[in-house]
């Protein structure tokens, strides 16, 4: 089982101007970016206009490390203190369970750990010590 933890920065509204700083001051490289309007359409959740544009995902390499970020989707909340994650990559479904299952202990879940279209298991919380965490588990879905 490979794990990593990524820095995650959640943006308001100004991700793409974000990675461009990056680029020019840190020699960033982009390693994928989409658009909450690149992604397949829910009809149950209506994109709205002014998000189409905005970053859905985004990873970036700065030297040797893996940087994601993302635009606050249109409505959510977003002040300072809360737009840096840290993303928990593996390849190991089981233990995303077992992680996300221990660190929600205390904690709050803000999605529950469940299948999507980019990842076979995904979920966010905050543990009970305010840390916010997403686990992400690489691969296709099943």
């Amino acid at each position: 089982m490979s794990l990593r933890l990524i820095p995650y920065f959640v943006m308001n509204g100004n991700a793409k101007e974000a990675i461009q700083l990056y680029e020019k001051a840190l020699g960033a490289q982009v390693l994928f970016s989409q658009s909450f309007g690149e992604m397949p359409e829910n009809p149950d959740y209506p994109l709205p206009a002014e998000a189409k544009d905005l970053i859905s995902h985004a990873t970036i390499k700065i030297g040797e490390t893996d940087v994601m970020l993302s635009d606050t989707f249109p409505g959510q909340e977003h002040h300072s203190g809360n737009q840096v994650t840290i993303c928990i990559s593996t390849d190991d479904a089981d233990a995303v369970r077992t992680m996300f299952d221990a660190l929600k202990d205390g904690g709050q879940e803000i999605m529950p750990l469940q299948e999507t279209f980019f990842s076979p298991a995904y979920g966010q919380l905050i543990d009970k010590f305010g840390i916010s965490f997403q686990f992400f588990t690489e691969g296709k879905q099943h």
